[in-house]
Formats: C-alpha cells, sequence, structure tokens
C-alpha cells in the first residue's frame, strides 16, 4: 500500500490530460448550447445519494462521472446566454491561474506562508483602486464576494467610527441607536449586514428613490435630521455604484458632500458597477466615488473572473488594522523580517485562498485596454437591447441604465395589466425549463419585470436577437 495519496508521475499527467480535454470541452458549440439544463430537485440529489466511501474508486471513473453529473448539466455561466443575477462568463487565463494556485496550496494569511501571494494581493488591490480611481497607497482585502465587502466595509465603518468607545471590546451595551442610510434599492447584503453587526436592520434607514431609481437626496438629509432629533446617532451612508436591479449609480458626489455634512462613514456599493468607472464614456457617473472612506468591488463580476473575487478598499492598510488586528501568541510577528504585511492582521480571516493570482494573471496577460473593450461592449449590447425592446410591437422598455442591465417586459398581444404581469411571471419558470436562455426578473417599485444583465465578453448582437426570439417562442409554445 503506497504511504502517500499521490498517484504516479506518468498516471498524474494522464489525468491532468483527459481534466484538459474536459476544460477544452466547455469550449465547444457556445453559440447555441443551452444556458441550463432542466431537472426536478429530487432527481439531482439522487445522483449523489450515497453512503460514505470507506474504500476509493478509480479516479478516471471518478472523473467521468463529474463529468456527466457535473460539467454535462452545470447551469452555463461561461457561455453566451446567461442573463440572470450578475454571473460574469469567466476567462481562459483565469481558469489557469485557479489550477496554478491550487497545486502550490498557500494560505494568504500570513506573508511567510505565501510571500509572492501576499505581494501580488496588496498589487491587486492597488490596481482595483486605480481602476476607479480611488487613490494611492490604499488599503484593501480580496473577500468571497460582493456581500462579504460589504459585510467588511460596514464592520470597518463601525469599529473604526466607534473606536473611541472602544467597541470591539466592550461591544454596543449601553450605546446611542445608531443608524445607517441607503436607498431602497441597495442590495440585501446590506440588510445582512446591519443583522449580523448588531446594529439591527431597524435601523437601517432605506431612502425613497427617484423616478431613476437614485437615492432621493432631500428625502435622506430629511431622515438624517428626524434621527438626530430623536436621540438615534447617524454613522453611515451607502451609496450604490450601479444597483443589481437597474445598474443605477447614485449621485456619489452629493452623497460624499452629506457624509461629510454629517460625519458620516461614507461606504460605496461598488461590486456590481464600480469597476465600470475605469472607462472614460461613464466615469464621469461615478463623481464622488473617490471621496468615499470604503468601496466594495467584485472582480468576478466585470473583470470576468471565476468565482470567487471580490474585494473591499479603504484609504490606508492601518485603517484595517485598526479595525481588525487581534493579538495571538502564535501569530506573533515580533521575531519577523520588518516590512512584511500579514494578511490576518487586516481582515477577519486567517485561513484564505490565493484568490489574487487569477486576477493577477489575467490582468497582465489581457491588460486593461482589452478589458475596457469588453465592459463598453457589455454596456453598447445592453443599450442595443433596450433599443431592440423599445422598438418591437411586443414588448415594452421599464428601465435602462449607463450599466449592463435592462428591465423589461413582454406583453405580446395584451393591454390589461393584471394580465401582463401574469403572462411575465409565468415565463420566467417556462424559460428556466426550456433551458435555451438563462434569464430572471425582478420588482420595480412593485411590477415584476424581465431583468437581463449582459456581463460576458462572448455575447454579440446576434446573441441578443436571440434571447427575445426564444422569449417570444417560449411564449407562444406554452399559450402564455
Amino acid at each position: 500500500m503506497s504511504n502517500t495519496l499521490d498517484t504516479s508521475s506518468k498516471e498524474f499527467k494522464k489525468l491532468l490530460q483527459q481534466t484538459n480535454e474536459l476544460v477544452l470541452s466547455k469550449f465547444e458549440d457556445l453559440d447555441r448550447r443551452k444556458a441550463y439544463h432542466y431537472f426536478p430537485q429530487d432527481e439531482v440529489a439522487s445522483w449523489f445519494d450515497e453512503e460514505l466511501p470507506e474504500e476509493g474508486k478509480n479516479i478516471f471513473e471518478v472523473l467521468d462521472e463529474t463529468k456527466s453529473k457535473v460539467l454535462d448539466v452545470a447551469t452555463d455561466n461561461l457561455g453566451k446566454h446567461m442573463y440572470a443575477y450578475v454571473m460574469a462568463s469567466g476567462t481562459q487565463v483565469s481558469i489557469l491561474g485557479e489550477q496554478l494556485a491550487a497545486t502550490i496550496n498557500q494560505n494568504g494569511g500570513k506573508w511567510h506562508l505565501s510571500p509572492s501571494i501576499s505581494e501580488i494581493e496588496k498589487r491587486v488591490v492597488q490596481w482595483g483602486s486605480d481602476m476607479i480611481g480611488f487613490g494611492e497607497n490604499v488599503g484593501g482585502v480580496l473577500v468571497s464576494g460582493g456581500s462579504a465587502a460589504n459585510l467588511n466595509g460596514l464592520t470597518i465603518a463601525r469599529n473604526i467610527f466607534y473606536e473611541k468607545k472602544d467597541l470591539r471590546k466592550k461591544g454596543l451595551f449601553n450605546t446611542k441607536p445608531f443608524t445607517v442610510y441607503a436607498s431602497k434599492e441597495v442590495h440585501g447584503c446590506v440588510d445582512k449586514s446591519v443583522e449580523l453587526l448588531g446594529i439591527g436592520s431597524d435601523q437601517l434607514r432605506k431612502i425613497d428613490t427617484n423616478s431613476d431609481f437614485t437615492i432621493n437626496l432631500e428625502a435622506l438629509e430629511d431622515q438624517i435630521r428626524q434621527d438626530i432629533k430623536k436621540g438615534f446617532e447617524p454613522f453611515c451612508l451607502v451609496g450604490n455604484a450601479g444597483t443589481v436591479n437597474t445598474g443605477t449609480i447614485d449621485d456619489l458626489d452629493a452623497l460624499a458632500d452629506i457624509a461629510e455634512r454629517y460625519n458620516l462613514w461614507y461606504h460605496v456599493d461598488g461590486a456590481y458597477g464600480g469597476l465600470a468607472a475605469t472607462l472614460d464614456s461613464i466615469k464621469v457617473e461615478y463623481k464622488g466615488m473617490e471621496r468615499a472612506d470604503s468601496v466594495a468591488i467584485d472582480f468576478h463580476k466585470w473583470l470576468y473572473q471565476p468565482f470567487e473575487a471580490g474585494c473591499i478598499l479603504v484609504k490606508n492598510w492601518d485603517i484595517l488594522r485598526r479595525a481588525y488586528f487581534k493579538k495571538a501568541d502564535y501569530l506573533d510577528t515580533k521575531f519577523e523580517h520588518q516590512g512584511r504585511l500579514d494578511f490576518n492582521e487586516h481582515t477577519f480571516q486567517l485561513s484564505r485562498n490565493a484568490k489574487s493570482l487569477k486576477i493577477w494573471m489575467s490582468i497582465k496577460a489581457y491588460g486593461m485596454r482589452r478589458f475596457r473593450e469588453m465592459i463598453q461592449k457589455d454596456i453598447d449590447l445592453t443599450h442595443y437591447l433596450s433599443e431592440q425592446v423599445e422598438a418591437s410591437d411586443d414588448f415594452e422598455i421599464k428601465a435602462r441604465s449607463h450599466l449592463a442591465v435592462s428591465c423589461f417586459r413582454y406583453h405580446g398581444n395584451l393591454t390589461d395589466e393584471t394580465k401582463i404581469t401574469e403572462l411575465n411571471e409565468r415565463l420566467i419558470p417556462a424559460l428556466e425549463k426550456d433551458g435555451r436562455v438563462f434569464i430572471t426578473g425582478t420588482r420595480l417599485n412593485g411590477e415584476f419585470v424581465i431583468r437581463a444583465c449582459t456581463i460576458n465578453h462572448r455575447k454579440r448582437k446576434e446573441d441578443i436577437d436571440y434571447l427575445l426570439n426564444v422569449i417570444r417562442e417560449v411564449a407562444k409554445t406554452n399559450h402564455l
């Protein structure tokens, strides 16, 4: 019996070759490959319903099983017909990066556990800041995604804002209730964050929006003044640099003014749209984001990285250390060389994988010019989609934005509002079952709409036309 889990180099090479063939197969027939494979949940569960294996099986058989039960039926984020949520397409270089990162298996929590990866992450953090014009010599940490980035942003805000009250040690006991402000279009992770942080969702003030779904500044200031009169302590303002629902960008400069006026921590959720600030064509829409105290961005959205690749940015590394550092004997750094930055002292996690490698490799390989071209193409395709909807007799546009989200409804020949709503609500599960495109819905001011997000560097105009035609066909085939 072998005294290691490793196989021979010869057999491992064969395994890698077979795995490479599986990867390459996912790039075949992208034009008309199904975006979703419909199976009832209990059927999918049955594929994996087995007892804990006591003995192993041939790894080539495991690869075959993985192909049939996972790869062949995976929701096709890679392909051209994904429009749901904010699902980017990945890049070929980032596939290589993930494989290499898994090979060296670095722990990015301490510098001497991952010297190159630690320095790469610092560089990627600064590059992220450079993309959005946030500043020089910033601090930041790679996290799982936008939700974790926003949670980190609000954690840092709470810990730094109440540093003089020693909140990290004393907790929230006997503190005056403090309030957070955001528009009604803010991402749901902000609700979860204030709950996790002990602030409570009752203290999250969701402000009404204007007709374009931007936060109403007058209503915001009115709410802040009311809270001060009632004895609350306003402490944090969240701006949207691209909402998930509609891609709306708040007036970030005006929000920065308000934050300064009332001495609030200013956090910007740029997880969906922040990286589009790298485009000259819409950079002006992000004016004021550079004035934020913290910004959440997502490389696995508009830098097309595979999950996970979120990031929180702040103005310097000391802010992160003040928010998170906790001395532990087994992590003592006083005997180590100076100049090393240990990420565990600047964030919550100690065990951290090498998220930065795929991002660094992708930026090095493609360059920002190519990324900007792809981001602009996504936005242009979204405008094309909105134009096609507006020009049609059987669709109607409900919201369009500067970014890559378009919201619309299919009405066919119907004129009754109730029936149109019912039609669109039935369309989404019918489209999922059909599988040719994958798209979801949302609600805008209580109205159900179809929502298309086009963050995918592989899409073309023909794919947009295909989307609308599939919707028409599914509606007619299912007599909706």
